[in-house]
């Protein structure tokens, strides 16, 4: 197979010191593209040269829903500049997390939009973070989608048919991470079941999430093969061609990764 994980967090604590045998696995066991994604300003320099350094590893630029309110200073114009890196391929993760709360919602609002700003002006795509605010992440998104267009991802999805049915009205992807395998999924293994395929992603979400058989370790790029055979058996699919249409999803989306 031959893999994308379109979603991953390789410098943070854990994963960065050990960095080099992380991406020497999840090479070993077929992953030709990652998505590393920042969450706060001071990651946008280490994120993007592991991109730098690394061919098959691209970059984003945003601030994570939990940092809006340490990051009232990034506004569109910021992010608008540093998308403008040739390695940088996508803005996010941001959205809206009422689930923690860990800043203030009107913060997170205003922030979601900065985000949403910069993708119609950069016609980068936005990855999406939502956790129990199904209803504001809607209706922002198609609020926004009616002063101009962009491309986007509902990263590591969880939420509901309902919303499913909205991101792809609206055009997105679906990003599914490793919560599918997890025997406490099934209503979301009833919406991957049914997502159409050529607007299906796979995530690991790295260091977090990680799938059966791996449960209690650190997430790495590596499972995502695991998240993609579980997922292909789930639908009723060869494991190698959901890889490749996963992968060719990715491309597709983050047109940037073929400049």
């Amino acid at each position: 197979m031959k893999l994308a994980d379109s979603h991953c967090h390789l410098n943070y604590k854990g994963v960065a010191e050990v960095q080099g045998d992380v991406l020497t696995r999840a090479r070993s066991t077929g992953v030709v593209a990652m998505l590393n994604i920042s969450t706060r300003e001071s990651e946008w320099d280490a994120v993007i040269a592991t991109a730098e350094r690394e061919p098959d590893v691209w970059a984003t630029v945003g601030i994570h829903p939990h940092e809006a309110d340490q990051h009232p200073h990034v506004d569109t114009a910021r992010l608008v500049t540093a998308a403008m890196h040739p390695r940088v391929v996508g803005i996010g993760e941001s959205g809206l997390d009422y689930y923690y709360d860990h800043s203030d919602r009107g913060a997170q609002q205003v922030s979601f939009r900065s985000h949403l700003a910069a993708c119609r002006e950069t016609g980068l795509p936005i990855v999406v973070h939502t956790r129990d605010a199904e209803d504001d992440t809607a209706a922002i998104l198609r609020d926004e989608l009616g002063k101009g267009t962009f491309p986007g991802v509902l990263h590591c999805f969880t939420g509901s048919a309902e919303l499913a049915r909205i991101a792809l009205d609206l055009g997105f992807y679906i990003s599914i991470s490793g919560i599918v395998t997890f025997k406490s999924a099934q209503v979301l293994q009833a919406v991957a079941k049914d997502l159409p395929q050529d607007r299906l992603l796979i995530e690991t979400d790295a260091p977090f999430l990680a799938p059966v058989p791996h449960r209690g370790k650190q997430g790495e790029p590596a499972f995502v093969a695991d998240t993609c055979r579980f997922l292909a058996q789930l639908r009723g699919e060869d494991p190698e061609a959901l890889a490749d249409a996963t992968r060719a999803n990715f491309h597709t989306l983050f047109a940037k990764t073929l400049a």
